[in-house]
């Protein structure tokens, strides 16, 4: 079999066929229980759960894939409220026509990942459907995980904490834009798509004053600034000069009239943290192989302010209108 059909999804001999040879040879040693309608667990204490949808084109890009990116974007969603990811929930729609070669190297990607961050499968489901009624392949996923650092939450923000920032931002969508442009950028920039936890368990286990966490996907850095703004009536300056941007990914911004600030990441996330514990937090995250900084600080006027080189400030917008659709 060269490409996906439609018995391949019929609940029948193709179907388990399917299965069998395709999923299994990836996905098998993960399945908390393979042939049975629902997966049992027990749990004690606060859990995390979040859901989320796959629908990035194409689904293999450079540093990464779809099967990359939605255990990596789930497991994210759930470390930023201090969980450690421990169990995914995937359901996939293939549609008829996609090649085997293709999916085949997107489940060896979950698989590597799952591996890496120690997760288990507690479900798992694949439909096919008559080719045009998706675009090759999209993924749901939902990732729960037991909470390890209670109370990070967007209103917890005041003046006078510091905000930090884990990585160079707007890789991910730099390079979505390169890839997807009609004038064909050629740019070595690959997706920064990543697994936090890793990143972050050291600096939950620190003892360090954490108020708020979130990785800055979609919209970027300046949707975190500002929905954290917002939900804590605070404002937010930080300074242009201190946000790590790699030189590529100002090349595209250059070329097509961007800010990176507004470009998404897939693994990179934003901190606010006690003042003190700011440079302590940065220094856990650069031993770990990020380029984490201080950006800027909670202040007491209402929004978001971005200070430039020169020495003035202006408002830093938030994104309007769609940029670019299916990132993630």
């Amino acid at each position: 079999m060269q490409v996906v059909n439609l018995s391949c999804g019929n609940g029948g001999k193709e179907a388990q066929n399917f299965i069998n040879k395709v999923f299994m040879p990836h996905l098998q040693e993960f399945l908390v229980a393979q042939g049975e309608d629902a997966g049992v667990f027990e749990a004690s204490g606060a859990w995390a759960v979040s859901t989320d949808s796959f629908v990035i084109d194409p689904p293999l890009f450079k540093g990464g894939d779809i099967g990359k990116l939605c255990v990596c974007g789930s497991a994210n969603d759930i470390t930023m409220q201090g969980a450690r990811p421990a169990y995914l929930s995937v359901g996939f729609i293939l549609e008829e026509g996609l090649e085997i070669q293709t999916l085949q190297e997107i489940l060896h990607s979950m698989q590597g990942q799952l591996r890496l961050g120690g997760l288990k499968l507690i479900s798992l489901d694949t439909k096919v459907v008559p080719k045009g009624c998706v675009d090759k392949i999209f993924i749901s996923t939902t990732a729960l995980g037991p909470v390890l650092y209670p109370n990070l939450s967007a209103k917890n923000l005041k003046e006078g904490q510091a905000i930090v920032v884990s990585g160079a931002i707007g890789t991910h969508g730099a390079m979505l834009f390169a890839l997807r442009s009609e004038i064909q950028l050629d740019t070595p920039l690959e997706s920064d798509c990543k697994q936090l936890y890793p990143l972050l368990e050291p600096v939950f286990e620190s003892g360090c004053k954490l108020y708020a966490l979130r990785d800055a996907t979609r919209g970027g850095l300046a949707s975190v600034l500002h929905e954290w703004a917002q939900s804590s009536t605070v404002g937010i300056e930080v300074s242009e000069e201190q946000i790590p941007v790699l030189e590529g990914v100002r090349g595209v911004c250059e070329i097509l009239g961007l800010e990176p600030f507004v470009l998404a990441n897939e693994g990179v996330c934003v901190l606010s943290v006690e003042s003190c514990d700011a440079p302590k937090v940065c220094a856990m995250l650069q031993e770990r192989g990020a380029k984490a900084c201080i950006i800027g600080q909670v202040v007491s006027a209402l929004g978001v302010t971005l200070k430039t080189p020169w020495g003035s400030k202006r408002p830093l917008d938030i994104l309007e209108g769609e940029l670019l659709p299916r990132i993630c």
